[in-house]
């Protein structure tokens, strides 16, 4: 836990800059997301304070269904979310690259058990926080404030994006928008994966790469 003492004097400064330097990552993504708002030395030594960084293995859970989700700022590495169907079959719903804000949100907000998994497909560094945290900094922080409300805006369109291309787009469409604007998933994640990703088959997934790699 990080002390927070009154700005101003040569040792807070010196801790701001101790603070900054350990969660260097997370401090320059959210700048880089409110361009237009100079965060003050304080305002970066509050908001590292509340993030704690941890790190998962490959294969590890960051959220399993049936509890209450975290705030997770993805540093390093590749996450999978995915749920069951009726047949207990897993269904991929999202993958978040290094540079995402990955959590699931009715959890989050709700306090509710999630019903989503969020799991590391390859060595991640993340940094989480939880729902008070978060809460605490929305309200005491302005430029956090401006942060939290981006992200909720970027992370909505992105959910109503794929929502609406399930449905008006053909699984090919999918396809090719996938690999223009996420290639790098094809690295890390199992084609089953990306496959119910798409909502198709795996046989279907294989087909139109073949068709693909042919134009």
């Amino acid at each position: 836990m990080i002390e927070l003492i009154p700005f101003g004097n040569e040792q807070s400064k010196f801790l701001i800059y101790i603070v900054a330097m350990e969660k260097e990552q997370l401090i320059n993504f959210i700048k880089s997301n409110i361009p237009h708002i100079s965060v003050t030395p304080k305002g970066l030594e509050i908001i590292a304070a509340h993030f704690e960084e941890i790190e998962f293995s490959k294969n590890e859970f960051l959220l399993k269904q049936g509890k209450v989700s975290n705030y997770y700022y993805l540093a390093e590495g590749f996450v999978r979310a995915f749920t069951f169907d009726e047949q207990g079959n897993e269904i991929t719903t999202f993958f978040y690259p290094e540079g995402r804000i990955a959590f699931e949100a009715s959890s989050f907000f709700l306090h509710h058990p999630s019903t989503e998994n969020l799991q590391a497909i390859t060595d991640c560094k993340v940094y989480s926080t939880s729902f008070e945290k978060l809460n605490m900094l929305f309200h005491s922080v302005p430029e956090f404030r401006e942060f939290a409300r981006a992200m909720l805006v970027k992370e909505f369109v992105a959910y109503k994006q794929r929502t609406l291309s399930m449905i008006n787009k053909s699984a090919e469409e999918r396809y090719a928008e996938l690999v223009a604007k996420f290639s790098e998933v094809f690295r890390y994640a199992q084609l089953k994966h990306i496959a119910s990703y798409l909502g198709i088959t795996d046989t279907s997934l294989s087909r139109i790469r073949k068709e693909f790699a042919k134009k």
